[in-house]
């Protein structure tokens, strides 16, 4: 059996910190997603990224097409708002009550190159489905979702998708699927590090490889969990953050207003 890689618990997933990442956070703490350059170098300056720097990122996301600027303003482009609201359903995803049934879909297309059958797992992983066997992935059908509604229409005449009952005791094939162990591990060493964390750069990094990581929760039944999965203690911490993103941007966009 094949079993999905969680996050190395040692690095916990954090990388570098970058100025498009942080004007993204910003940006998507605003209502309306938009803000005067003045007030994105103000809210930068605690990240420790220069007016220069800042200028030079807000350019290269205009040519990118991920903002759109007008008088001033930046804006989020509509692809980059629609990209979020995807990340926010997948970090908060809709459950329903598990009767026992699995998810299951089997890859039956043939003659795809490397890039094809890459592209391909990762669109499984993404939902998050977890694999059995070579062309076989499954996962508990407690997902607030119809599965052959959810695939992308590229996968239509790769793949075949239905539900079934495993003879294999579920939590023994849970816990080969996925490494269960490793992940709550991981999201230990995050809410750490989280509540350690007091340089604004320091929080921005933690909680950007708390995202990449409750991406990567196979959101499981509670009956297939170990005692004292990190699950919700890591979603709640990681909102908590948004919220303060979102005052910080409130204050500014306040100071501002006559």
């Amino acid at each position: 059996m094949r079993r999905n890689v969680a996050e190395d618990a040692d690095d916990a997933g954090l990388r570098p910190l970058s100025a498009r990442s942080v004007v993204l956070s910003l940006l998507l703490g605003a209502d309306p997603p938009e803000l005067p350059v003045k007030d994105l170098v103000r809210l930068v300056e605690p990240f420790g990224i220069g007016g220069s720097t800042l200028r030079a990122a807000l350019s290269r996301m205009v040519a990118a097409g991920d903002l759109r600027r007008a008088d001033g303003v930046h804006r989020l482009s509509d692809r980059l708002l629609e990209r979020r609201r995807r990340q926010d359903e997948a970090v908060h995803p809709r459950t329903r009550a598990w009767h026992g049934d699995w998810e299951t879909v089997v890859i039956t297309a043939t003659g795809r190159g490397p890039a094809e059958r890459a592209d391909l797992r990762a669109r499984l992983a993404d939902l998050r489905l977890a694999e059995l066997r070579e062309g076989v992935w499954l996962r508990p059908a407690n997902l607030d979702r119809r599965l052959p509604a959810v695939l992308p229409a590229t996968l239509a005449d790769a793949v075949r998708s239905f539900t079934a009952r495993p003879e294999e005791p579920a939590r023994e094939l849970a816990a080969a699927l996925w490494p269960l162990g490793e992940w709550a591990a991981t999201a230990r060493t995050l809410l750490g590090r989280a509540a350690r964390a007091g340089d604004p750069a320091d929080r921005f990094t933690t909680y950007a490889a708390v995202v990449r990581h409750l991406l990567a929760d196979p959101v499981l039944p509670v009956a297939l969990l170990p005692a004292d999965w990190p699950g919700a203690p890591l979603r709640a911490a990681y909102d908590g953050y948004r919220r303060e993103l979102t005052d910080s941007v409130r204050g500014v966009s306040a100071a501002r207003t006559p």
